[in-house]
């Protein structure tokens, strides 16, 4: 899904809890709703602590068989699934499209923090992951950006997840 705003992607996995609760398809007490920015960084990494999910690649040579991304993307959006998962079954988590996150945006807390879910409140939402227009940097499993949930963009999209309500 590309080209949705924050509110957009908040209002389809308030939807998509709402069908799949009246189908009975959910467990007890679950929804849908977007990750935070720790849960999405946490998928992206796949257990890894390198620049990207599969490793360093410091010479970006292995990014293009993982991500549509400037190099060899002709500038849109794929379908998911065309490039090699990470280590845990993710796809598109290093390029494609950049993906809302729940999280305001802010400066991360000093220290060690478990499960960050960002400032209360701020102007700006977080969105992850590299995009289809992106250079190599742009697509790393820690870069972040931010902008106003009404933002809508070619290159931006959200994936969702199903976790315990809150």
């Amino acid at each position: 899904m590309e080209q949705v705003s924050w509110y957009d992607a908040i209002i389809y996995c308030a939807k998509l809890t709402e069908r799949e609760l009246a189908a009975e398809r959910l467990p007890d007490g679950y929804v849908y709703r977007l990750p935070t920015e720790a849960e999405w960084e946490y998928a992206a990494r796949a257990g890894s602590t390198t620049r990207f999910s599969y490793g360093d690649d410091h010479g970006n040579t292995k990014l293009g068989d993982y991500a549509w991304y400037f190099a060899n993307s002709p500038i849109t959006t794929h379908p998911v699934g065309q490039k090699l998962a990470n280590a845990w079954g993710l796809y598109d988590m290093h390029g494609n499209v950049r993906e809302w996150c729940s999280d305001w945006y802010g400066s991360y807390p000093g220290g060690s923090v478990k499960d960050p879910t960002g400032p209360v409140t701020r102007s700006s939402r977080v969105f992850r992951g590299g995009s289809w227009n992106d250079v190599a940097w742009g697509c790393r499993s820690a870069d972040r950006h931010d902008s106003l949930p009404s933002l809508t963009l070619s290159l931006l999209g959200f994936r969702v997840v199903l976790a315990p309500g809150q």
